[in-house]
């Protein structure tokens, strides 16, 4: 399998980010290329660099606005008196529809939704080549590959069009959904990490040319809270074309691949030709956010039953934090869908 990397995507490397009130260690660590690329080089993946698309796919679905914001905020941030190096907002908007503010603390608030995507120096350098690896990866499936592997990393599923959130900057699963309807092609997104893929249901929320499904923790009492609720199924156009599936603490593999044949008939029936997925390898039982029991073998098979679509696939990564399964469980998922499509 092809695989898609950059090493600038190393660069954005946050400390901290704030939970429950406290600073702690950013779980979302350039420590995780490592683990990422032995597991995929496991499983066969042969990487190449990305070729650079410039701003204009990612501009399709990400303001201009809140791009500059991404670009120049670090800059603009520390040269505030008494500032952190890392921005993290302290206020964020009751409503999104008023003025916009000037301060780089309050476009933090404004473009930032929570305290869990600290923005670095490198931050907007990598998060372009991460979306930029996973364009390339939609340009070889568009070619002719049958699935093609992104090292993203700073994840993106959490990002709206103009709203970072959960270590998530530029929402790469979407650009490449995006990318793959500008083709001609007619694209699903099915993301299987731990927390509901909030940014893309928002990004395509009102839209009926790309389905989105999400199998995530319930976020009743998970990250992200506000949104990945059963009865959340689009508006206006695209009423009818997000599905939501909002699993119990703990669930275990074959809960998962229960739920996951539920997302893979929706697709069925929305007729796509090829698949977008967003792979969260933290559903794992040892992920440090402790929120689904998914086993190593059990990443196989999620493949496996994925695999039975027999559609091309963009596989892109979304979460998976430190810990010392995570490069197997994305061998195990990769070795999985490779040994069902062969």
């Amino acid at each position: 399998m092809k695989a898609i990397f950059d090493e600038r995507q190393r660069v954005h490397d946050p400390k901290h980010f704030m939970a429950n009130g406290r600073l702690s260690p950013n779980p979302e660590q350039p420590q995780r290329i490592e683990e990422l690329r032995r597991g995929a080089s496991a499983a066969g993946c042969e990487f190449a660099a990305p070729t650079d698309h410039g701003l204009g796919p990612i501009a399709e679905l990400h303001s201009p606005e809140y791009l500059t914001f991404l670009e120049t905020i670090h800059a603009r941030w520390i040269r505030t008196e008494g500032a952190s190096d890392e921005v993290i907002p302290n206020i964020h908007p009751d409503r999104r529809t008023a003025s916009y503010p000037k301060s780089a603390s309050g476009q933090a608030g404004f473009h930032q939704a929570d305290t869990s995507c600290p923005i670095t120096a490198g931050t907007w350098q990598s998060a372009y080549w991460s979306a930029q690896s996973a364009l390339s990866a939609a340009d070889t499936v568009l070619d002719g590959a049958p699935a093609t592997y992104a090292l993203c990393r700073p994840p993106g599923h959490h990002a709206f069009g103009d709203l970072a959130g959960g270590f998530c900057f530029l929402n790469n699963s979407a650009i490449a959904a995006q990318a793959l309807l500008r083709a001609g092609r007619r694209p699903a997104i099915v993301d299987v990490d731990v927390h509901h893929g909030n940014g893309t249901q928002g990004i395509f929320y009102q839209r009926r040319d790309v389905l989105t499904v999400s199998i995530h923790a319930d976020p009743a009492r998970f990250y992200p809270f506000f949104w990945g609720h059963a009865e959340e199924r689009g508006e206006g156009e695209g009423l009818g074309y997000n599905l939501n599936l909002p699993l119990p603490r703990g669930t275990n593999d074959v809960e998962f691949l229960a739920a996951l044949e539920i997302a893979l008939a929706r697709v069925r029936s929305f007729g796509a030709d090829v698949l977008v997925v967003a792979l969260g390898l933290d559903a794992h039982e040892n992920d440090p956010f402790h929120g689904f029991k998914v086993t190593t073998p059990g990443f196989g098979r999620i493949a496996a039953a994925i695999a039975a679509l027999a559609l091309p696939v963009v596989i892109v990564q979304e979460g998976g934090y430190l810990s010392s399964d995570l490069g197997d469980n994305l061998t195990s998922f990769l070795n999985g869908y490779q040994a069902a499509s062969a």
